[in-house]
């Protein structure tokens, strides 16, 4: 009976209902702050400067991967509570998670430290900040570093909550929180243009969402305030897998935030602002690709462990339908990029960073298909295989990313981060191959034709010059792309399932 249970249990932690379920949750939690963001960031911008909005640019960045402090552990935590739920073995799982947290608490206060005592270092010397923000940049920075140790400890908390699949409890704490900093400048700014009550806003915020997600486990879990005790034994077992998942996560900002720096260094924070800010919006666009990972990284994980043909299931339906919302969202982009760019941001932005979103948008399409594969082998256990992918990747780009910057500005910068999003994408399709080829062989190649395809579009659609004639474009290629996606994309199944027509298969 208590096999049967478990069973059921964890086959709903599977199910395609409740999979899509989180994944709408997690569209939210990013959508919602996006679209904040698109109207706060001009403000900002008006309000602060576009030097100080470079500087709070970086903030932004660093608070984002301060996770990287954690070595891992909050992944290996989402994984080994899977793993026991698997295996039912709930009864470890407080033992687990607070020698998880405590080890993440540490590594925050390690982190601290090491950030404070580089902040000078990063603000005087390595970035160009002008003389009349440096001391303000400084302070800013120290009152980051104090916050690493509660980002760490939160993404713990967070990771347990992921491994149970309660993304509808992450998510109703994320939106207020990501809404708050992009909110939060403006509240600051009608008494103050100084960064330092900014990010010490921000840090008082990421304070709150720490002890509401301890709340929000201890109302999942009880047993985690009913038994804290700890563990050694699991101390290995987490630093083995979280070692490996340190090196991804140190290693990736390296390489998706290196231009900003770089521009900052070999040009002006005045080009980080022109640069920055038609990037972030379209990574906005990965909100698609994570919010679908986020949910699928416990399924995988419990799938593997039980039935690993369900894994390539999840991988081939997760990927078609990413490619179906990200596809037209990157047209759209591409053949806009100017008309955008200038009705957002006004005409300088438009003149400077037109060619950039361009760019940008046609990497980010490429990086929104890979992400699957590559969260899919962490998820087999072999973190190990994704951080040597990046390892090799690291001097090959940082060298294309100085020579391209200082001979082709931030033009340049952004063909770097494209081409190697390109190359990486076919280094993961190849390694995780197997699991689409034990499910479905022909599905990589109609994958592959089909993202070429999409290529070869957006490079047609960037070329474009006439208003009208970008319009035709657009609602030609968006009404083929349409009917071949129902009719080539979906299976029966899933155009039943779509119509709502009663279906008795699962869709594959």
């Amino acid at each position: 009976m208590i096999e049967t249970f478990t069973t059921k249990r964890n086959m709903h932690l599977t199910s395609g209902r409740l999979l899509a379920r989180n994944t709408i949750w997690n569209l939210l939690g990013q959508i919602v702050p996006m679209v904040v963001a698109i109207i706060t960031i001009p403000l900002i911008i008006r309000g602060m400067g576009v030097e100080r909005f470079g500087v709070l640019s970086l903030a932004w960045v660093i608070v984002g991967y301060f996770g990287l402090f954690d070595l891992g552990i909050g992944r290996a935590l989402t994984k080994f509570v899977v793993d026991k739920l698997a295996a039912n073995e709930e009864h470890v799982i407080p033992r687990l998670a607070w020698t998880s947290l405590l080890l993440m608490l540490v590594l925050g206060l390690v982190g601290a430290l090491v950030t404070s005592a580089l902040s000078p270092w990063l603000v005087h010397r390595m970035l160009k900040i002008p003389q009349a923000l440096q001391a303000e940049t400084v302070q800013s920075f120290y009152l980051l570093a104090a916050s690493i140790p509660i980002v760490t400890t939160t993404a713990g908390l967070r990771g347990i909550l992921e491994a149970l699949q309660r993304f509808r409890i992450v998510n109703l704490i994320r939106i207020p929180l990501s809404i708050f900093s992009f909110v939060g400048p403006l509240l600051v700014l009608p008494y103050s243009r100084s960064l330092v009550p900014v990010i010490a806003l921000l840090v008082g915020a990421r304070l709150f969402g720490c002890a509401v997600h301890v709340w929000a486990c201890f109302y999942t879990v009880p047993a985690l305030y009913r038994n804290p005790s700890l563990d050694g034994s699991f101390i290995i077992p987490l630093a083995r897998f979280g070692g490996w998942m340190t090196v991804n996560n140190i290693i990736g900002p390296l390489l998706s935030y290196a231009d900003r720096f770089l521009i900052g260094a070999l040009v002006s924070v005045s080009a980080v602002a022109y640069y920055s800010a038609p990037v972030d919006m379209v990574l906005r666009l990965t909100v698609v690709p994570l919010a679908v990972v986020g949910v699928l990284f416990p399924a995988f994980t419990m799938s593997l462990n039980q039935d690993p043909s369900r894994a390539g299931v999840l991988l081939s339906r997760g990927l078609k339908y990413v490619f179906f919302v990200i596809f037209p969202v990157v047209l759209v982009i591409v053949t806009f990029a100017p008309e955008g760019l200038r009705l957002w941001l006004g005409p300088t932005f438009s003149l400077n960073g037109a060619s950039v979103l361009r760019w940008v948008a046609a990497g980010a399409f490429v990086n929104a298909l890979s992400t699957l594969p590559f969260v899919l082998i962490q998820s087999a256990g072999r973190p190990d295989i994704t951080a040597w992918v990046l390892i090799g990747e690291l001097p090959v780009y940082w060298g294309s990313l100085w020579l391209m910057t200082r001979w082709l500005g931030i033009d340049g910068a952004a063909m770097a981060w494209t081409g190697r999003l390109v190359v990486e994408a076919i280094i993961v399709f190849i390694l995780s191959s197997k699991w689409f080829l034990a499910h479905n062989p022909k599905f990589l190649l109609r994958l592959g034709i089909a993202a070429l395809g999409g290529v070869l579009l957006l490079y047609a659609a960037s070329h474009l010059q006439e208003l009208g004639t970008k319009i035709a474009f657009l609602v030609v290629v968006l009404i083929a792309f349409g009917i071949a996606g129902w009719f080539w994309g979906l299976v029966p199944a899933e155009r039943n399932y779509l119509m709502r027509a009663p279906v008795r298969a699962e869709p594959n």
